[in-house]
């Protein structure tokens, strides 16, 4: 199937989408610190977190887990909606830690739109975004807000 671009009156409330999965590896973490400088042990440090913590290895951050759950829905590459700019964010959650080696998907439903008066946009799209791991536990969940052409 090739990439369809949909509208914001294209748009059907109830539209899921899940994504293909990817590993969340040490290689990203570490990359993510670098990149953010939150080098918190909580992401790095095997002894610290077997020894201070109810994980017993590191965790990957919040905000880099955010991220793949960005990249991961943008490279769902059919029927894509014909975002215009990422909106938003509300009622962001990190449900799970999400340890190195866990396999990750996104997964993706309409819930809302919202017509505007906008300079380029027909309107605001609302997700009900949640990042799942291999073992089925929701690691993060969240609206996602986008305006649409």
């Amino acid at each position: 199937m090739g990439d369809e671009t949909l509208s914001f009156d294209d748009l059907e409330i109830g539209r899921e989408v899940v994504t293909h999965s990817r590993t969340i590896t040490e290689a990203d973490v570490r990359n993510y610190a670098g990149v953010s400088g939150d080098f918190n042990p909580l992401h790095l440090s095997e002894r610290f977190t077997a020894e201070q913590t109810p994980f017993g290895e590191p965790v990957a951050h919040g905000a880099l887990l955010f991220g793949i759950t960005s990249g991961l829905l943008w490279q769902h590459r059919h029927e894509r909606p014909d975002t215009i700019a990422f909106y938003g964010v509300d009622n962001l959650r990190f449900t799970n830690p999400v340890t190195m080696g866990t396999t990750v998907h996104a997964e993706s439903e309409l819930i809302d739109k919202e017509p505007r008066d906008h300079p380029v946009a027909n309107g605001v799209a609302r997700y009900e975004t949640r990042l799942v791991t291999d073992d089925g536990e929701v690691a993060l969940s969240c609206e996602l807000l986008t305006l649409v052409r």
